[in-house]
C-alpha cells in the first residue's frame, strides 16, 4: 500500500512538472499515467464527449510523433483536460507554445496561439446561440469581397452565400467574423443585405471574434437551396496584411476578392493555403493587382477542409 502511494506521489509530481514546463506530449503522457487510464479508456471517454480520436493518434500524441492540429483534434485536447482532471487550457497552452517555438515556417500573421484561443471562444459563442458549426447547411458557393481602407485597415467584407439544407426546418445561418489584432468587435456592424435579417449577435473582445445570426423568412426542407447576402463593417484595427478563411468541412466553390483603396496600394500580393492553423503555409502564388479596380482574387473550385488566404506587403 505504501509502495502504491509513493508511486502515485511520483506520478503526481511528474505531472505537475510537465504541466508547468511542457512539452505538450510529456504533459499528456504524465496526465494519462497519473490517472491510470489505458488509451482505450481515454478513447471511450472522448467518444462520450462526441469526439472521435483513434488509439493510434492518442499514442502518437503522447509520444511526440504528431501534434493535434485539426479543429476536431483541438476539441479532443480540451475534452482531455476535463477527462484527465487538468486545469482549463493547460494542455492547449502547451500545444500553442510548442508550435510557436518549434515551427520556423509558422505564419507571420495571427499566431497559432491566437487562433487556438479564438477557436475555443468560437465554440462558446456558438454554444450560446445553440448553433452547430454547419447549422444543417452545406455550402454550394461562397463569394467574398474584402475591402481594405485608406489607412490600410480591414474596412469591411461582404459575402454572397449559396447553401443547400440537408435536414428539415433550417431557418438561419450563423456568420463568423474574426477581426484583425486589437480590433473592437463591439463596434463592428452586421449588415443583412439580401434574403435575411440580423438576429442575435455575440462577440469576444480579446480575440476579436464576432458571431451573428442571419434569419431567413422561410424554413428550408432537406434538399432546398437558398441564396443570401450579408456583410460586416469593421475598420476598428490597425494595418491589415492578410485575409484568411478557414473551412472545417469540404464544400463547393469559394472565391475571395480583396480590393484596396486608391490612396494606399500594396507592393506585392500572394495567395497561400494551410492544412491547419499549426501547419506551415504552402501553395504560395504571386497575384497581380487588376489595374484600375485595385483588386486581387483567388478561386477554389471545390473547397477542402483547411485554410486559404491572400496576403500582401506594404511599402
Amino acid at each position: 500500500m505504501r509502495h502504491g502511494t509513493q508511486h502515485a506521489d511520483v506520478a503526481t509530481a511528474e505531472l505537475e512538472t510537465a504541466l508547468a514546463g511542457g512539452p505538450f506530449h510529456v504533459a499528456l503522457r504524465a496526465a494519462i499515467t497519473a490517472r491510470g487510464l489505458p488509451l482505450q479508456r481515454v478513447q471511450h471517454h472522448l467518444s462520450r464527449y462526441g469526439v472521435k480520436v483513434g488509439v493510434t493518434s492518442l499514442s502518437y500524441w503522447q509520444q511526440g510523433a504528431r501534434r493535434p492540429q485539426r479543429p476536431e483534434s483541438l476539441r479532443a485536447v480540451r475534452a482531455l483536460e476535463e477527462i484527465l482532471q487538468l486545469p482549463d487550457e493547460s494542455l492547449i497552452r502547451l500545444l500553442a507554445k510548442a508550435d510557436e517555438r518549434c515551427d520556423p515556417q509558422r505564419p507571420t500573421g495571427r499566431s497559432y496561439r491566437s487562433l487556438v484561443e479564438a477557436s475555443g471562444v468560437l465554440e462558446r459563442l456558438l454554444a450560446e446561440l445553440e448553433s452547430p458549426l454547419d447549422g444543417g447547411l452545406h455550402t454550394l458557393g461562397h463569394h467574398e469581397l474584402v475591402r481594405i481602407g485608406a489607412h490600410r485597415e480591414l474596412l469591411a467584407r461582404e459575402s454572397h452565400h449559396i447553401v443547400r439544407a440537408y435536414k428539415d426546418g433550417v431557418d438561419r445561418y450563423v456568420a463568423v467574423h474574426h477581426g484583425d489584432p486589437d480590433c473592437a468587435p463591439e463596434r463592428t456592424a452586421v449588415r443583412a443585405l439580401e434574403n435575411c435579417r440580423t438576429g442575435r449577435v455575440r462577440w469576444h473582445h480579446d480575440t476579436g471574434v464576432l458571431v451573428a445570426e442571419l434569419l431567413f423568412d422561410t424554413r428550408l426542407r432537406a434538399g432546398d437551396t437558398f441564396l443570401f447576402r450579408y456583410g460586416f463593417e469593421d475598420g476598428t484595427a490597425g494595418a491589415s496584411s492578410e485575409y484568411v478563411r478557414g473551412f472545417g468541412f469540404p464544400g463547393g466553390q469559394y472565391a475571395l476578392q480583396v480590393r484596396f483603396a486608391e490612396e494606399t496600394l500594396p507592393v506585392r500580393c500572394h495567395r497561400f493555403t494551410q492544412h491547419s492553423a499549426a501547419a506551415p503555409r504552402s501553395g504560395r502564388q504571386e497575384l497581380s493587382l487588376s489595374g484600375r479596380h485595385r483588386s486581387v482574387h483567388l478561386v477554389e473550385p471545390r473547397v477542402r477542409s483547411g485554410i486559404v488566404g491572400i496576403g500582401w506587403d506594404w511599402e
